[in-house]
C-alpha cells in the first residue's frame, strides 16, 4: 500500500489532458499497490500566494519565535511540506504553458523549498532531504516537445527533473501526452500517452 499525492496544475478543469493522464498513472499505481490511498490537491483552486518578502523572512525564523502573523504566512508552506513528506508517490500534472509550468506549480515548488527541511548545505554542496519518493510527471502539450525542433523549448520536464532532484527526488519518470493540437497526431495523442505508462 502506498500513499499517493496527486498535484493538479491545469487550468482546463475536467477537460484537462494532464489530469486524464495523471489519473491513468494513479490507476496503474493502484493496480500494482492495491489499497493505496490518494490525496488530490488542485494547486490552481488553492490560489497559492507567490512568495513575498515577509513570507520569505518568516521561513527563516525559529519556530519558538514565530508570531501569529508569521505562522499564517508560512501556513501553506508547512502544509505542503507535510503532505509531501507523508507521501510515497507523487503524481504531478504538468501541462506545458508557454514552454514552461503553470505558476501554481511554481508557487508550490517555492513553498516546499525549505532550508534545513527539504534541503541542506554541506561542505560538499547542497543535499536534498526529500528522499525515498517516486515521482511521476503527467505532462501534456499541444505540440511535440520530446524530440525534434520543439525539444529545445521544453522547460517543463528538464526543470522538474533538475529541481525536484535538487530536493532529493531523483527517481522521476515523465509520461507525455503530446501533439494534442497537431493534425495527424492529435487523434491518437492521448491514447498513446496512456499506453506509454509503466510503473516500476
Amino acid at each position: 500500500m502506498k500513499r499517493i499525492l496527486h498535484l493538479i496544475s491545469s487550468i482546463q478543469g475536467n477537460k484537462s489532458h494532464s489530469l486524464e493522464l495523471g489519473n491513468a498513472i494513479i490507476e496503474k499505481v493502484i493496480e500494482k499497490y492495491p489499497g493505496s490511498t490518494v490525496e488530490e490537491v488542485n494547486l490552481v483552486d488553492l490560489d497559492i500566494p507567490h512568495l513575498s518578502p515577509a513570507t520569505l523572512q518568516s521561513l527563516f525564523i525559529p519556530g519558538d519565535k514565530l508570531t501569529a502573523e508569521d505562522k499564517e504566512l508560512i501556513r501553506f508552506s508547512n502544509e505542503a511540506v507535510n503532505q509531501l513528506m507523508a507521501s510515497d508517490i507523487i503524481v504531478i500534472g504538468a501541462p506545458l504553458y508557454n514552454f514552461t509550468i503553470h505558476t501554481s506549480l511554481k508557487s508550490w515548488i517555492d513553498h516546499i523549498t525549505r532550508p534545513g527541511i527539504t534541503f541542506g548545505y554541506t561542505e560538499n554542496g547542497p543535499v536534498g532531504m526529500v528522499t525515498g519518493k517516486k515521482v511521476y510527471v503527467a505532462m501534456s502539450s499541444g505540440g511535440i516537445y520530446s524530440e525534434g525542433p520543439g525539444k529545445n523549448n521544453d522547460f517543463v520536464a528538464p526543470y522538474l527533473k533538475a529541481f525536484l532532484g535538487f530536493l532529493g527526488m531523483t527517481d522521476l519518470t515523465v509520461f507525455r501526452a503530446e501533439g494534442l493540437k497537431v493534425p495527424g497526431v492529435m487523434e491518437h495523442a492521448m491514447e498513446k500517452g496512456i499506453a506509454s505508462i509503466h510503473i516500476d
